[in-house]
């Protein structure tokens, strides 16, 4: 299977690659391992949100650079503006069809370093849209070094009082993006074997010295739920993950969202594409150093964890939560019916353009559209109060604007 974010990057390293990181964060494996011994086996969701999430230790807690560049992986946006340019074209058209309101607000979760948001406002710019002057931003980030940060910027118009990592807050009309999100969220690990289902529990290896994995009964019944819901069943001896988090979340977006649209942007797959029989060993992965790898034991702290998103039970918890699903398009269907063929041609008759900035957005437009790579992603709409057509579902057409 092939691993998105390193090949969307364009940096996947194939000769004489560097050996991967595999130093732990010694406080994050002694705080797993005290856990472990004060209350057993941990699910691999807890350690999951420990080695991510954990408020001093945790992988999106301390880092910097994460989706960057020098990072460990690289998302659309910090691979060209004209990404976030199309994306633009997609909100500007939903608040035009709310009729106008101000303030209209942009809340974004995982907001890293507000790169996307930026690349929004500037596109809007960049159109004429008078969006630009009502836009407020309201960016959903756990790292709150990173929040800080972009609540200083010059370039966005942050709310007064973002709603940061806590999210909640009064309702809204507006759109909530989650670009590259969804994935990072906990999953459980399972296993059918022996005409059962497992889970796989992350214990403690004291003669080794390690973190391990070690099949049980489930934790909880809703993982059964969860496939009987999705209408699968899977082979002897086949792993797999389910992310129980994805409900919550979707609860959380349909409290404050009154009028609008959700904009999910993520690799993932329909439940019998997800769990299909030839998916033996799921789809967990781990990126460091832009590379991805399957062991998440090495690096604990130091690599991101992500597992695809299973887009049948987002779309059945959207419903649950009144969000009316408006489309299931790829991410370059998506980018090429807001205008991506558009924006780039007036890139290149700009007489400003120089060679290398032609040469880099071709690039970048290159792995946008590549079904391989960042093309091959989903982009999944649900809405209120908004109904299709909309621009990004009609990859056919080709507006000025």
């Amino acid at each position: 299977m092939s691993d998105p974010r390193s090949m969307a990057a364009g940096v996947r390293r194939t000769a004489s690659p560097e050996p991967l990181p595999t130093d732990s964060e010694p406080a994050l494996i002694e705080l797993l391992r005290e856990e472990i011994e004060a209350t057993g086996p941990l699910t691999f969701a807890r350690f999951m949100a420990v080695a991510l999430y954990d408020p001093e230790h945790g992988y999106y807690r301390v880092a910097p650079e994460r989706p960057t560049r020098s990072g460990d992986f690289l998302t659309a946006p910090e691979t060209h503006p004209i990404f976030g340019a199309a994306v633009s074209r997609q909100v500007h058209e939903v608040w035009e069809r709310l009729g106008r309101p101000v303030p209209f607000v942009l809340r974004e979760y995982g907001a890293g370093s507000g790169t996307l948001a930026a690349t929004i406002l500037a596109g809007l710019q960049a159109d004429g849209s008078a969006l630009a002057k009502a836009l407020v931003y309201d960016p959903i980030e756990i790292n709150a070094h990173r929040q800080a940060e972009i609540t200083e910027r010059p370039d966005l118009p942050v709310l007064a009082s973002p709603s940061g990592q806590g999210g909640g807050r009064a309702k809204f009309d507006g759109v909530v993006l989650a670009n590259e999100f969804l994935d990072a969220l906990p999953v459980h690990r399972i296993e059918f074997r022996g005409g059962r289902l497992l889970e796989r529990f992350v214990d403690w290896d004291e003669p080794a010295g390690r973190l391990v994995e070690r099949g049980a009964t489930p934790s909880t019944p809703a993982l059964a739920e969860r496939l009987d819901a999705d209408g699968v069943s899977l082979v002897d001896g086949q792993v797999s993950e389910i992310c129980l988090g994805l409900d919550p979340w979707l609860a959380e977006v349909a409290e404050v969202l009154d009028r609008g649209l959700v904009l999910v942007l993520d690799y993932g797959h329909q439940a019998p594409a997800l769990y299909a029989p030839t998916r033996t060993g799921g789809s967990l992965r781990a990126y460091a150093d832009q590379r991805a790898h399957a062991d998440p034991f090495i690096a604990v702290g130091r690599q991101d964890l992500t597992a695809h998103v299973d887009l049948t039970a987002l779309e059945a918890g959207a419903a649950r939560h009144d969000l009316a699903l408006l489309g299931d398009v790829s991410q370059a269907e998506f980018l090429i019916g807001c205008g991506l063929e558009v924006l780039l041609d007036r890139i290149r008759s700009d007489p400003a353009t120089q060679m290398a900035e032609w040469l880099a957005v071709r690039s970048a437009v290159g792995r946008f559209l590549d079904p391989a790579a960042l093309g091959g992603f989903r982009a999944v709409l649900f809405g209120r109060a908004i109904s299709t057509p909309l621009r990004g579902l009609e990859p056919v057409r080709h507006s000025p604007y």
